[in-house]
């Protein structure tokens, strides 16, 4: 499926249109690891380590973040959610693409693109009140404090999820994303769209991401 981006003949206008939306708040907020909360970093895999799955995530965070690049603040580091894979498998990935290394987390899918939850997302949607997960390129945008916690605001770039914004799709803990969710039931919890991690995790979330980053949601393979 192509997703459609923005108009590449004027780059500049869309970083200051982007910036003066949904960064203005934020860009100062280049998070430090102090005061976070959450367990160490799983370690990552290094390039020489990577399975072939893995060199595939690293290929589409280097694609994506190539094509999109003038609009980061930071582009070393590409978050990858592979939607392809089902919920009991760590399938939001944290690619380092000047390390080389890719560290992978727990993330639910919304509601809507899993009616029967079944763990697995059945469709991406960007529609008003859908409750689903849409595919795209998103930025990262402000922290802010939310229902669950802090949390990180998201600015879709595509026409696929252009709606982000207007849907509050957000980054954020949740406990239904838990590891002990596997353990009872085998998937986690739905959120309503947004990319909710085991709270343990978001912590490295918003250390590693912060304002000014990629995130790119697809369906990318099997691992």
């Amino acid at each position: 499926m192509t997703i459609a981006t923005l108009a590449p003949s004027a780059p500049g206008l869309a970083r200051r249109q982007l910036l003066r939306n949904g960064l203005a708040g934020g860009m100062g907020l280049m998070l430090s690891g102090a005061g976070l909360t959450g367990t160490a970093p799983a370690a990552a895999a290094t390039a020489s380590e990577l399975t072939s799955y893995q060199r595939r995530i690293m290929l589409a965070a280097q694609r994506e973040r190539d094509r999109l690049a003038s609009l980061l603040l930071d582009s070393n580091l590409v978050a990858v959610a592979d939607f392809a894979q089902p919920s009991s498998l760590p399938r939001l990935h944290f690619v380092d693409l000047a390390a080389g290394t890719v560290q992978s987390h727990l993330v639910a899918h919304g509601r809507g693109s899993d009616p029967a939850h079944v763990g697995w997302l059945k469709h991406f949607s960007n529609d008003m009140g859908s409750l689903a997960t849409s595919r795209g390129a998103y930025l990262t945008c402000e922290q802010y404090d939310g229902k669950y916690g802090p949390s990180l605001r998201l600015r879709g770039l595509d026409l696929t999820n252009s709606n982000a914004h207007d849907r509050a799709i957000v980054m954020h803990p949740a406990w239904y994303a838990a590891p002990d969710m596997l353990a009872k039931y085998g998937k986690l919890g739905r959120s309503e769209g947004c990319f909710a991690m085991a709270p343990e995790d978001f912590g490295t979330a918003l250390h590693r991401l912060g304002s000014g980053h990629l995130l790119f949601a697809d369906r990318i393979g099997e691992a």
